[in-house]
């Protein structure tokens, strides 16, 4: 039977929340760059030393919603059925369990908040490529401890095929999302561009017709 959490680890859930949505709000509203820390922290009536007992910094806690979404399926990884798929399906259901765990409405409509913050802030795409590859690695580490799979390029080429399909539906989906943005329709979206990934490998370079 499942208990419930202890009220102290509900309360950092809440504190942690707080500065999630705060911070959302805040740099939608005021961008990225023109709203300090110390100005996050004072609207959630919380101090920096607490600020940093959940988050590395700004970037950190703007895009905490998406990192959530990966750190579930690197949970996910770790008890998915090894069942003899192809490494790209396994991947493909293990992100999509990933996604109906984190997801719900209020959710949704923060991921494409972070997502949108993330292509406006110049500042964040450092952060977004070490947490990438960070990300990865341990999905390396978990796939080759998990299966039998060959000692060559192909493993990390079909995580940075999945990482790739991902990041076009998540693009689309933040830029296109209705109100209240659509977890289904990002899930298709994922579904519909790792389906298109084998035909990026055949697509041929043909000139344009006025160019012949």
């Amino acid at each position: 039977m499942t208990t419930a959490s202890p009220l102290r680890e509900r309360k950092k859930q809440r504190t942690r929340q707080a500065l999630i949505d705060t911070a959302l709000h805040l740099f939608s509203s005021r961008g990225f760059g023109g709203v300090t820390l110390d100005e996050l922290c004072e609207e959630v009536e919380v101090s920096k030393r607490t600020f940093f007992r959940y988050f590395a910094g700004k970037e950190d806690v703007a895009m905490a919603p998406l990192h959530d979404m990966w750190r579930a399926f690197l949970e996910e990884l770790e008890t998915i059925p090894a069942d003899g798929r192809p490494l790209m399906e396994l991947m493909e259901a293990t992100l999509l369990a990933a996604l109906e765990r984190v997801a719900d409405p209020a959710w949704a409509g923060r991921a494409a908040l972070s997502y949108r913050l993330s292509q406006e802030a110049s500042s964040m795409d450092a952060y977004n490529l070490h947490f990438c590859e960070s990300t990865l690695g341990t999905v390396m580490e978990v796939l080759h401890r998990r299966l039998d799979l060959p000692a060559d390029p192909r493993t990390r080429l079909a995580g940075d095929m999945l990482v790739a399909a991902w990041r076009v539906a998540a693009g689309g989906w933040a830029a296109e999302a209705g109100d209240p943005p659509s977890v289904p329709d990002l899930a298709a979206r994922f579904r519909a561009a790792v389906a298109a990934l084998p035909g990026s490998l055949t697509l041929t370079a043909d000139p344009r017709p006025e160019n012949r």
